[in-house]
Order: C-alpha cells, then sequence, then structure tokens
C-alpha cells in the first residue's frame, strides 16, 4: 500500500492552513526597496517582501510610485516570486490606479496585495471583486492573495466577516493607526514594548485578529517592532507574539529585524526532531493512533506535529532526510 502523506489524510479533503513566510519586511523607497530584495536574494525566501505604495508614494506621485513597484516585481532581482505589494486604501482615490498600474505593468503578479484601511466588510469585498476582475481581465492565470490590515474600529468589529473573504489569506495587525484611532484613550506607550502587549484593548485587538485567522486557515500577522538598534527587544517582541497570541508572521520595517523574527518563528530543533518521529511512527501505522514514548498520539496531534514540520521548511530550518516521504518526495530538500 503507497505511504499516504498529511496532506491527504489529516484536513478531511479541505487544503491544510496556509503557511506563509514568517516575515513580511515593508519598504517603500527605491533606495529600501531595492535593498530588501537584495537582502532576500541573500537570505532566500524565508521572507517577504512588501512593495509600499501608501505610505511610500509622495502625494501627488501616486502613478509613478506605482509604476516603479510594478518595474520591481518579477524583475531580475526578484527571485523567489516572494514580492507583494501594499496599494491605497478603498477611501484614497488611487486605489483603483494602483491595481491597474501593477497588474498591468509587472513581469508577473505580485505575490500578494495588502489593502490598508479597512472599515467595512463590503468596502474590502469591492477591493477583492475590482482584483479579481482585473486578474481575470490580463489573463493572469491564478488568483492573487490578499492580506487584510486590520487598524480600524470597522475592520475588528467585523474582522470575522473579513477573515472569511475568499481571497484573503492573511489578517494584519496595524498597531500604530489602531492606538491612533483611540484619540488619546490609549497612551503612547501602548505603540511599543512592553506597554503593546499589556494595554487591554491593544491585547484584545491582536488575540481578536489571531482568533478570526485560525478560524478561516488565514495566517495571523503581528504588527512591527519599532526597535531598530535593540534586536533583543525585537527577538522578544517575537517570542510574545507567537506564544502568547498565537501569530505565526510578523512584520520588520529593518534590515536588521530580519533574521531575529525569521529565527524567533522557527520551530526548535528537538521540536522538530518530536515532530518528525511521530508523523514518521504514524505514517508506518496508516494514520492510525500510535504510542510515542510514553504518550498516545492521533490525528488531532498528527495536525499539530505537521503544521511544525511545514513552519520548519518556511524558515529555511532543514529538516531530517528521512522526512522526505511526509511530503512527497524523494528528498527533503
Amino acid at each position: 500500500m503507497r505511504a499516504l502523506i498529511p496532506a491527504e489524510v489529516l484536513f478531511d479533503g479541505e487544503a491544510p492552513p496556509t503557511v506563509l513566510p514568517v516575515c513580511d519586511h515593508y519598504a517603500g523607497s527605491e533606495k529600501l526597496m531595492s535593498k530588501s530584495l537584495a537582502l532576500q536574494a541573500q537570505l532566500g525566501p524565508v521572507f517577504d517582501v512588501t512593495l509600499d505604495c501608501e505610505d511610500g508614494a509622495q502625494v501627488g506621485r501616486e502613478q509613478e510610485h506605482a509604476e516603479l513597484v510594478a518595474s520591481m516585481i518579477g524583475g531580475e532581482h526578484d527571485r523567489f516570486g516572494r514580492v507583494g505589494v501594499r496599494i491605497h486604501g478603498f477611501d484614497h482615490p488611487h486605489w483603483r490606479d494602483d491595481v491597474r498600474l501593477i497588474l498591468r505593468a509587472a513581469k508577473r503578479a505580485p505575490a500578494y496585495i495588502t489593502l490598508p484601511k479597512i472599515r467595512r466588510t463590503a468596502d474590502a469585498a469591492e477591493m477583492c471583486a475590482f482584483i479579481e476582475g482585473m486578474r481575470r481581465e490580463l489573463g493572469i492565470a491564478k488568483p492573487i492573495p490578499l492580506q487584510l490590515l486590520i487598524e480600524t474600529h470597522g475592520a475588528l468589529a467585523n474582522v470575522f466577516q473579513l477573515a472569511a473573504l475568499p481571497t484573503v489569506e492573511s489578517l494584519s495587525f496595524g498597531l500604530m493607526d489602531f492606538v491612533s484611532a483611540h484619540d488619546g484613550a490609549i497612551p503612547d506607550t501602548a505603540m511599543r514594548s512592553p506597554g503593546q502587549f499589556d494595554h487591554p484593548l491593544v491585547r484584545r485587538a491582536k488575540l481578536e485578529i489571531a482568533a478570526a485567522s485560525h478560524a478561516h486557515g488565514r495566517v495571523p500577522s503581528h504588527n512591527v517592532s519599532t526597535e531598530v538598534r535593540d534586536m533583543e527587544v525585537v527577538a522578544n517582541d517575537a517570542a510574545r507574539a507567537r506564544d502568547e497570541f498565537g501569530y505565526t508572521r510578523m512584520w520588520s520595517i529593518h534590515p536588521a529585524q530580519v533574521p531575529v523574527i525569521v529565527a524567533a518563528f522557527a520551530p526548535r530543533d528537538d521540536a522538530i526532531a518530536t515532530a518528525s518521529a511521530i508523523l514518521l511512527a504514524a505514517q508506518g501505522a496508516q494514520w492510525g493512533p500510535i504510542r510515542h514514548g510514553d504518550t498516545l498520539h492521533d490525528r488531532a496531534s498528527y495536525r499539530y506535529y505537521w503544521s511544525v514540520l511545514r513552519r520548519a521548511r518556511a524558515t529555511g530550518k532543514a529538516l531530517p532526510p528521512e522526512t522526505a516521504p511526509l511530503f512527497g518526495m524523494g528528498s527533503s530538500e
């Protein structure tokens, strides 16, 4: 009998939850975008690069900036196809032009499009429909994944509806705008650590976004750490986002943050070894219950350990060669 792989047996015929690179690095100026792409070429596709049309474009020069962004997507420095773009928000007059210009001019479709300043589910749905319509009109073969920024009262109130939109793959928390939207009722200490993890309203927002994401198989992406000198602060922010709030991805705004975030979200070697041993034994038992050490395991725990191995691959961690059959491959590389 052929050895069945986890994706075939653990998810009741549905696709496994999305796994994305664990770091989303933002860049807005031409200089910073070029540096970000060079860093990605060096480190590999363990992080995404988001080219920013919203905050990156000067007022009145939105078209020029969108054209610049389009020229970098699919270009010689976009080696892995993991370059996305943040367009303007629904209430900005240029968001449709961002989409038209980028999809028409880029050598290939962006890895994803990030939609900021979402306030209503209907607005997000209209943006999704417009992007899908342009994708079909231009003959782009596959739907373009969308990532939504949850940074307004309206977005948080409708976060479960937003997570359910069909082309959405990730929800991101926009901490700064969220705090500012409270008109001083939340102190500015909540825009940085440790306050961002302690203030009740901010904690609530983080937890709601993570819960909605996981309920619909989306990736919850944690807000940026504003610390750009002390990387221990960034590492601690990433660890708290991962362990206390259930986030599996995090923003970066400085190149030095990227390897720190990737390392923080990567499974430990001992966790990889345990997951490998349990899943290989389960595969050998045709995915029936097994005993590993003094603990019984079944498909519920198998799904957990499969997520460990998938996240390990996404962070560039080496897997034991014997795990190759779990991925339906002759090699784990």
